[in-house]
């Protein structure tokens, strides 16, 4: 518990509340906005424009961080940003409004990722990184177990009424603004020069060029893998289509995230004695075995087994993946580094989510899980050989 310092607590803390917030309304947003006459086209849309600003954004803001050396200013208004959306989708209905709240919403999340992932490694120590992002991760994931299950109880007791929950969410959300408020910046970044410049937009997308060759190789395969690792809807209307029933489907997901929660951090202090670079290989494989499995499982044992290796699947790659980048960039830029790589994967990501629609569509859901699990074990080797094992923590500021 040594390595889970006073910072790493408060920012698990706000993390765990604001992916409740989040994750209440998650399963619930579709049939929202369909129960205010939203066309699926519209829906789409909505949702593609929100979270193409959350992933422009977060190299951006992560630069910006990183050049005035500042941290938790980011996170807070970053948090507070997210926080607030939530009740604005239960006030307006017209589709203008609700565009307006999603894309605070999201432009919340850019703002605060690259100086909250820089702030967990200024925690860490080489030693520790995997452990650090670990926890933050279970604590995160631990909320979006939270925040379903307080959705299904309500719309037990009040089916339909959808709009009374983003208020309920707000409760949540509110606390994790007032806890933000205790975050306070390490000493040592007020002795490293860093410069107050206006940050161009571009500089995100700039850091590429300078950055370290382990950084290029590393990211270059977690891109990769993000171009065909879709989204979980994906897996959910695979296994809705096995023979699960809506509730068991729900059930699924909250289990998958139980796992995930549970495994994150002991999984993260395993990395930090055998190697980040083993475990997000590993992570790999279970990926594989899943999306392979899922697209030939039938009984309900089968998808339940499945949905547990899919969780820790995301322990092994989530915060691991973090935790590797922070260890191979420069301190004074390692908010630029992960924010650069989480805008890159945004994209990357909406990319793979309509490429999966597209194959599914033609080809069915087989065919589409199967060719997925493959890939995955292509990036798997290809980091493999590519990427050297970490082997030293941050780089230091020379």
């Amino acid at each position: 518990m040594k390595s889970i310092t006073r910072t790493v607590w408060t920012l698990a803390l706000i993390s765990l509340l604001t992916d409740a917030a989040s994750e209440m309304l998650y399963p619930i947003m579709p049939m929202y906005l369909r129960s205010l006459g939203y066309s699926v086209a519209l829906i789409g849309l909505l949702e593609g424009v929100a979270e193409a600003t959350a992933g422009l954004s977060k190299g951006y803001f992560g630069s910006w961080s990183d050049a005035v050396q500042r941290r938790a200013p980011f996170v807070q208004v970053g948090y507070a940003l997210s926080s607030i959306s939530k009740p604005m989708m239960g006030l307006f209905a017209q589709p203008i409004w609700i565009l307006f709240a999603r894309t605070i919403d999201r432009l919340g999340k850019g703002i605060r990722t690259g100086a909250r992932d820089a702030m967990l490694s200024d925690e860490s120590t080489p030693g520790t990184s995997g452990a650090v992002f670990g926890f933050h991760r279970s604590m995160d994931s631990l909320g979006a177990v939270i925040g379903p299950g307080v959705a299904v109880l309500y719309l037990r007791s009040h089916p339909s009424s959808y709009r009374a929950l983003f208020f309920i969410a707000f409760g949540p959300a509110l606390f994790a603004i007032l806890i933000s408020l205790l975050l306070r910046d390490r000493a040592v970044l007020n002795q490293i020069d860093g410069t107050r410049a206006a940050v161009p937009f571009r500089a995100g997308f700039q850091y590429w060029r300078k950055a370290p060759r382990e950084y290029r190789r590393l990211v270059t395969g977690l891109l990769v893998f993000a171009l065909f690792n879709s989204s979980d809807v994906f897996l959910l209307l695979r296994a809705r289509d096995a023979g699960l029933t809506d509730a068991q489907t729900i059930g699924a997901y909250i289990f998958y995230n139980v796992v995930f929660a549970v495994a994150a951090w002991p999984v993260g202090m395993l990395s930090d004695r055998i190697g980040l670079k083993r475990i997000f290989i590993a992570g790999l494989c279970a990926f594989a075995g899943v999306y392979v499995g899922m697209a030939v499982a039938q009984s309900l044992t089968v998808l339940l087994l499945l949905f547990v290796l899919y969780g820790l699947y995301a322990a092994a790659t989530d915060g691991i993946a973090k935790a590797w980048i922070a260890g191979i960039s420069d301190r004074r830029e390692t908010a630029t580094a992960i924010g650069t790589f989480s805008g890159l994967q945004s994209v990357c990501a909406l990319v793979a989510s309509s490429l999966a629609g597209v194959l599914w569509t033609w080809l069915g859901s087989t065919v589409t899980l199967a060719v997925s699990g493959v890939l995955a074990l292509v990036v798997a080797s290809y980091i493999a050989v590519a990427t050297t094992r970490p082997t030293s923590g941050r780089a230091e500021p020379v």
